[in-house]
């Protein structure tokens, strides 16, 4: 399980639930490294900002996890975190690598209108 503070999302059950059942939901997917850990930290950051969206983690590197490696939007993802957005349960954005608070707040503002 990573050492985040976000809510962590353990099974392919859990994820689809999480994307049926909230409206916006970012998870970023990916381990405990340099690229990744600021990501989290600023999903942190912006979680209470932005009620209207599900901000979640997962382990890269459990099997489960293909639910968001597989998927046809990362196909072509060379670095690690793979950071996806949801809308209404469908994919709107994916994004591989760091990704500063202000890419990150132009693509919740670009893609969940907020």
């Amino acid at each position: 399980m990573l050492q985040t503070n976000l809510k962590h999302v353990n099974s392919r059950s859990e994820h689809g639930e999480i994307i049926n059942n909230n409206e916006n939901v970012m998870i970023c997917c990916g381990r405990m490294g340099p690229m990744c850990i600021p990501v989290y930290a600023t999903m942190k950051k912006l979680e209470s900002e932005y009620p209207s969206v599900a901000f979640y983690d997962m382990d890269f590197d459990i099997p489960d996890a293909a639910a968001i490696r597989n998927l046809p939007e990362c196909r072509g993802f060379m670095g690690l975190p793979f950071t996806v957005y949801y809308k209404n349960g469908k994919v709107v954005k994916a994004t591989a690598s760091i990704q500063n608070e202000d890419q990150i707040r132009e693509i919740l503002s670009q893609e969940f209108g907020l």
